[in-house]
């Protein structure tokens, strides 16, 4: 027999953390699954309708429910509440009207789409009905398919060169490149090749120019002829976009037998072209990030932090459904199950609140640790990794790492994920605070896009300039961070400077 002490990890212990590195969608996914799954759990919307007066007074015995504000504290739903189905003192009735006698709900029917007229004397318009949705009000951008099929309708006559085109259309895919093999059509709708390629030259002088092209080359050759501007040089330049991604200058001007400044300017007119015509219709929009923190200047100097409301579920435990359920409970079997279901909605609660917390006390260190950064800009961030802000609000590293996991904070210079303001140090040359890697690389973007066609710096001019600076860093590490912008060599920025690339 021996005595000792391990450490275990509870289903409880193991959810709360499974919770805080959870993104926004994840955790109101993983809320809306416990919702379905226990019945003592219930949604608390603020802005939702009035509650009926039995569900009013089960709030008196209510669990607190997670109210994420800048103290991060829960409140609960007790009997001092404002009730729900009283107006705000600031409501706007100018615009409210009474129904009048002719907006009963049962009127007669008329044939056009979304409305029905009454049939009494008021008559008047059933925006009750399901077709006047406000949905179905909204206008719907036009699909790159449809554009192309009502040009088809009308620029081509004849009854089997339209449907070739339409089997054509129907294979472009999203960026406006036909997709198609000019046998295999031919093949399936038995006609010769030659129609299908007379079919597909008609297509390429569709609107937008450049679409139902088979290749990038011949996207561009189309927008090029559109302009007049196909002449053999810009051919022999589209003969040769691998060298132009490679920015090979001098094989560029000996295949298409130009001057530096007339190459410069082909450049420029491709540069112009649109290699996806048919994204301008089908581009889905971008998502944008929803923030879970959010800060914003204190009128006495400093920031206010504080949580998202939106992004975080507000969930509560009804308690008077448990006694009245409880009561009623002969089955040893149900009053178990009832007892785990109450102690994991308990728990969830507690988890969400705690999540909160934590994650408002780790943002609030970071923008104190990086308070210069949001000031001043970028260059004055300073090196931060996670250890420190452990050590400051005496927590772990890894719980430290699991909240800045996935979790975005806006700012005045923008939207940034937790994780951006951890950046290693690079060593001061006198010997005083580090520097940040972000800070480093900003200036060495900044230096480059300073660079002239006369002065261009070498990576040895820039570690000499940095050195200069106070920053200790090597000619690799500069070269590192080069690469990592994206900024090409120093002999190929002074090429581009010099064709005034």
């Amino acid at each position: 027999m021996r005595q000792s002490q391990a450490l275990v990890m509870t289903p409880q212990l193991q959810q709360a953390i499974k919770l805080l590195q959870l993104s926004n969608a994840e955790l109101v996914a993983f809320v809306e699954t416990e919702l379905e799954r226990n019945p003592l759990l219930e949604r608390d919307d603020p802005d939702g309708p009035a509650e009926p007066v039995e569900r009013a007074a089960d709030q008196r015995e209510a669990a607190p429910i997670l109210d994420p504000i800048a103290g991060g504290g829960a409140t609960a739903a007790g009997a001092d509440a404002a009730p729900r189905d009283e107006a705000p003192l600031d409501a706007d009735f100018s615009n409210s009207f009474d129904e009048g006698p002719g907006d009963s709900p049962d009127r007669g029917s008329w044939d056009g789409p979304g409305v029905r007229m009454g049939s009494g004397s008021g008559g008047g318009t059933d925006f009750d009905d399901g077709d006047f949705a406000i949905e179905n009000m909204l206008t719907r951008a036009k699909t790159l398919r449809e554009h192309l099929l009502e040009q088809v309708a009308v620029e081509i006559r004849d009854p089997v060169d339209r449907l070739v085109a339409e089997q054509l259309v129907n294979q472009v895919d999203e960026s406006g490149y036909l997709q198609a093999d000019a046998a295999q059509v031919a093949a399936a709708l038995r006609c010769p090749v030659e129609r299908i390629e007379r079919v597909v030259a008609r297509l390429q002088r569709f609107d937008p120019p450049g679409i139902c092209a088979r290749s990038l080359r011949e996207c561009l050759a189309l927008q090029l002829r559109e302009r007049d501007r196909l002449d053999p040089a810009m051919e022999a330049l589209l003969d040769n976009l691998p060298l132009l991604a490679r920015r090979d200058i001098p094989a560029l001007l000996k295949a298409c037998g130009v001057d530096a400044a007339d190459l410069a300017e082909m450049v420029a007119e491709i540069k112009a072209l649109d290699p996806k015509p048919g994204q301008a219709f089908d581009g889905a929009p971008a998502q944008p990030i929803v923030p879970d923190v959010l800060m914003r200047p204190a009128s006495g100097g400093g920031w206010i932090v504080e949580l998202n409301q939106d992004t975080l579920p507000r969930v509560l435990v009804n308690l008077r459904y448990h006694a009245r359920v409880n009561g009623r409970l002969r089955d040893r079997g149900e009053k178990e199950f009832l007892a785990d279901q109450l102690q994991s909605a308990n728990w969830l609660v507690k988890s969400l609140h705690q999540r909160a917390q934590t994650i408002l006390k780790v943002s609030s260190e970071i923008v104190r640790q990086q308070d210069a950064f949001f000031a001043h800009g970028v260059q004055f961030m300073r090196p931060l990794v996670l250890r420190d802000i452990a050590t400051a609000i005496e927590m772990h590293e890894s719980t430290v790492s699991r909240v800045t996991t996935s979790k975005f904070l806006a700012s005045p210079h923008g939207v940034f994920e937790l994780k951006y303001f951890f950046t290693s140090s690079i060593s001061d040359t006198a010997g005083g605070e580090g520097h940040s890697a972000e800070a480093v690389r900003h200036r060495i973007r900044s230096l480059v896009d300073a660079e002239t066609a006369a002065r261009v710096l070498s990576d040895d001019a820039l570690v000499d300039i940095l050195k200069a600076e106070g920053i200790d860093i090597a000619r690799r590490t500069v070269a590192k961070y080069r690469e990592a912008l994206h900024i090409p060599s120093s002999v190929q920025r002074r090429r581009e400077k010099a064709l005034g690339l």
